[in-house]
């Protein structure tokens, strides 16, 4: 019992210093923590991001593909033989310009035993020698193709487009095209044919366009790159494609508002290309939408527009 009561005073003495040592220590360092609280939460309701903006315009906006394609001359035509037999003689080489009606070749239809007159193998187009597959002296049958002659004064472009653009593709459809060997200009195309039957191995869709500035640079046998039009819509609202973030499968932006400050909003997309995007619904003409620095904002910072 002794031994109790001479604990309990050296507990309550312990209990009394613990506290006084509480109070010491909350008076010296309590305001300043607090002083430190409060000039970061002035610091962090101070403070601007900086952020670029453009306003929401209406504009004409394109979706294209971009393909590749053949240049051919628009008039091509095989020159067949009528008869069968040996390749005796040639007239014109590649790059020749040959007149409809000209005599291009002469065939020996004779076998063993027999002798014939040279039969004319005779061009049904004026153009120029494209192709001339045979050499004199080859055995050539009515399936063989002597000559391939086109009217190179008239090209067009061919090329395939994948299934999934196929619905898309319309007749005057416009097109740009750019080649290797001409540089960094471009020339301006439409389609003018379209095949009504798909390849069922490549699954793609032939079709065929011209050119709206004909350039004597450009010649049979070239590739082009060529950026087809598969959507366009006029006068709709557009803003800048960096300008969206996708968040957990929405997509939003980011509205300055006339106080400066960041507001969130959710959008619906349209179509869009390699520099802009069409917004069906969420922002209005106008609206100023953050185009750089919106990825580190919440809704309501406080923002500092830069030119």
């Amino acid at each position: 019992m002794n031994k109790i009561k001479t604990i309990i005073p050296t507990v309550i003495i312990l209990l009394l210093i613990a506290l006084f040592a509480f109070l010491i220590l909350n008076h010296f360092f309590g305001p300043e923590k607090a002083e430190e609280e409060e000039e970061e939460q002035q610091r962090r309701r101070g403070s601007s991001s900086t952020v670029r903006v453009t306003p929401v315009s209406l504009e004409t906006i394109e979706q294209s593909v971009i393909i590749n394609g053949e240049i051919l001359a628009r008039n091509q035509v095989t020159i067949y033989p009528t008869v069968g037999g040996r390749l005796v003689q040639t007239r014109f080489g590649i790059g020749d310009r040959v007149n409809r009606g000209d005599v291009v070749a002469m065939i020996d239809p004779s076998r063993p035993g027999e002798v014939y007159s040279w039969n004319p193998v005779i061009s049904t187009i004026s153009g120029t020698v494209l192709n001339a597959p045979f050499s004199i002296g080859d055995t050539v049958t009515p399936s063989s193709g002597v000559y391939l002659i086109g009217d190179l004064t008239s090209l067009i472009v061919e090329t395939f487009i994948p299934e999934r653009f196929v619905s898309s593709i319309r007749l005057g459809m416009r097109a740009v095209l750019w080649f290797e060997a001409i540089g960094n200009e471009t020339f301006n195309a439409e389609v003018m044919e379209i095949n009504p039957v798909l390849d069922p191995v490549s699954r793609t869709l032939r079709i065929r366009l011209r050119f709206l500035n004909p350039d004597p640079r450009i010649r049979a046998g070239m590739f082009a790159t060529i950026s087809l039009v598969t959507n366009r819509k006029e006068n709709v609202p557009v803003i800048n494609r960096t300008s969206v973030i996708n968040t957990y499968g929405s997509w939003i932006v980011f509205v300055v508002d006339d106080n400066n400050r960041a507001r969130r909003r959710e959008v619906t997309l349209g179509i869009d290309n390699e520099d802009f995007i069409e917004i069906l619904d969420g922002v209005s003409e106008g609206e100023r939408i953050v185009s750089e620095g919106q990825n580190f904002l919440s809704d309501g910072d406080s923002v500092r527009i830069v030119n």
